[in-house]
This record gives C-alpha cells, sequence and structure tokens, in this order.
C-alpha cells in the first residue's frame, strides 16, 4: 500500500500525476488528507482524500509514503506530527519515502538525505542538508525517492513505479500513457 500525504496547499500536479501512474501499475495507492478529508491545492483545486490521517495504519502493508510540494503545503506536511510519525516508521523499517519539489527538504532538516544522490525544486537546495545534489528530474538513492517539481510529476511516478515493481512495469506504463 502507497499513502499520498494531501495538506492544504499542495501541488496538484505533483500529487495527482504520480497516484495515476502508480494506480496504473497496480499498486493500492491511498490519498490521506493531513488538514481534513476536503484539501485544497494551491491552485485552488479541492481534492476528496480517501481517508484522513487519523485512519492511517503503519504496518507491513505499507510499501511506500509519498510528499508532493507545493506551498504552504509542503510546510503544512512538515508540521504534522502523523506525517513525521509516517516518515519515522518507514526510515526505521526500510520503506520507501518519496518527496517531490519542496518536499525534500522536510527530508533534509530530519538529516535523512547526507550522503544520498536528491533533487529538488531550485531554490531548496540548502535545506537539502548534506545531499548530493543532481538536478536530475528524479532519483533513488537507497529507500529515498526525490522529485525536481511539477514539470518531473510523470518522470517522478514512473521513479515510484520502478520502486514499487520493476523497470519493465515503468516501461509499460510509460508506454501505454504514450510518453516513450
Amino acid at each position: 500500500m502507497v499513502y499520498v500525504f494531501l495538506a492544504e496547499g499542495f501541488e496538484e500536479t505533483e500529487a495527482i500525476a504520480p497516484i495515476d501512474i502508480m494506480r496504473r501499475a497496480g499498486a493500492e495507492v491511498v490519498t490521506v488528507g493531513v488538514t481534513g478529508k476536503t484539501v485544497t491545492s494551491s491552485h485552488k483545486v479541492t481534492v476528496t482524500a480517501d481517508i484522513t490521517k487519523d485512519e492511517i495504519r503503519l504496518d507491513s502493508e505499507l510499501e511506500l509514503i509519498m510528499l508532493p510540494g507545493g506551498m504552504p503545503g509542503t510546510n503544512n506536511l512538515e508540521a504534522d506530527e502523523t506525517v513525521q510519525k509516517a516518515i519515522d516508521y518507514c526510515v526505521e523499517n526500510n520503506i520507501y519515502v518519496a518527496a517531490i519539489c519542496a518536499a525534500p527538504k522536510i527530508l533534509g532538516h530530519k538529516g535523512l538525505l547526507k550522503g544520498r544522490r536528491a533533487t529538488c525544486f531550485p531554490g531548496f537546495e540548502q535545506e537539502l542538508e548534506g545531499a548530493e545534489l543532481t538536478g536530475e528530474l528524479a532519483v533513488t538513492d537507497g529507500r529515498f525517492i526525490t522529485g525536481k517539481g511539477a514539470g518531473a510529476a510523470l518522470a517522478f511516478g514512473f521513479e515510484l513505479v520502478k520502486a514499487l515493481f520493476d523497470e519493465d512495469k515503468a516501461n509499460k506504463v510509460s508506454s501505454n500513457m504514450q510518453c516513450r
């Protein structure tokens, strides 16, 4: 199972495109409303989350959590205790943690990207303390997956599918979506 955390002010492309790609690949993706069941994006698109943060289960079925960027969405995610606990659980249990755009700063502030290859939205590089910044659209290093921004949402989504399944599955979904 994959949890995608949505907080007020999230970037909709960075959330919805990867959700769509993972679901096309066959992943069980659950959207989690951090600031309520109904969440409004940074561009005023209102989304109804599948569940609220109070309904998540941190257990052996969890394969990946994803943090979309956007402002103030990223700051709202970082300030949330449930999101922080989910990140900690994933780190302790060798589960993938993915963040795109400004959201990798959350991982940087926790010291999780030190010595790891990572990418983020330009201007947030200093927040990724100790990371080896690549500037690539999407990067996987160990159990951490980072993406550059809204324009990288498809590449980021395919990187998530590679992590959850394999490269062949990611290529098949990409081909079916006419990305190749």
